[in-house]
């Protein structure tokens, strides 16, 4: 069996007297896209901002890669480039072009020369299909168009995974699917992922695996067919019936 690229094991984490994460365990293999999903507040955002270490745990193990997280200093910065993140947020620099935004990870982190990192991130740029906006500024764009850019600049620093954190949930409806088309080529073209979201739609056709959270305990996790067409706990079938009707 070859070894999963991301491993939890019974992780905790409280916020004061609050247990958002309880006794989570979960491995995700290499090249898997795991959604995971659930009512709000059940710890899936905090689930993923644990992973690249944006959150601390109380106890338990997290292991990426062979290795579990490092605490600090130039580890964590390689792991966090070896991690994407894309938040709700797009958390672009909005005094830097989009271009410039892309390139800055991997000409500050990686030490890339300027022309090696603009040649990837137009190619990146182009993928997630906005390469005729390199020159613009974060606040000349829409919605859906910033979140593509965040994208594009996770991906320029060439990650092992990539962890999203309800990409679509700050974005006007019909920007959705736009966003959602690059995160579905990027799960075809095998980049392991974890992705939480509300978007169910893509949860059932994206994911090889979908994880029902709920106040902070992983309750299920099946294939996406078995998942919500028999899902096996009471907490899903309520969720789903909820989220299912609109």
């Amino acid at each position: 069996m070859p070894e999963p690229l991301i491993e939890l094991n019974a992780v905790n984490k409280w916020f004061g007297s609050l247990h958002v994460l309880r006794d989570v365990n979960l491995t995700v293999d290499r090249g898997e896209v795991v959604v995971v999903i659930g009512p709000s507040g059940s710890g899936k955002s905090t689930l993923c901002r644990a992973i690249n270490r944006l959150e601390t745990i109380n106890s338990g193990t997290i292991i990426f890669d062979g290795k579990p997280l490092p605490e600090e200093g130039k580890q964590l910065a390689r792991l966090r480039s070896e991690v994407g993140m894309v938040f709700q947020s797009f958390n672009l620099f909005s005094h830097l072009t989009i271009l410039e935004n892309v390139t800055l990870g991997p000409i500050k982190v990686r030490r890339e020369s300027k022309a090696v990192a603009k040649e990837r991130a137009m190619k990146l740029l182009d993928r997630v299909g906005i390469g005729n906006q390199a020159d613009k500024h974060p606040g000349q764009l829409s919605g859906g168009q910033q979140q593509r850019a965040a994208i594009a600049r996770a991906l320029a620093m060439q990650p092992k995974a990539m962890l999203f954190d309800e990409p679509t949930s700050a974005l006007d409806p019909e920007m959705v699917g736009e966003v959602l088309d690059v995160m579905t080529s990027l799960a075809v073209e095998g980049m392991t992922m974890i992705v939480v979201t509300h978007e169910m739609g893509f949860a059932r056709h994206a994911a090889k695996r979908v994880v029902f959270m709920a106040d902070g305990e992983l309750v299920e996790q099946a294939p996406p067919a078995e998942f919500f067409d028999n899902p096996r706990s009471e907490r899903a079938r309520d969720f789903l019936s909820k989220v299912l009707q609109h």
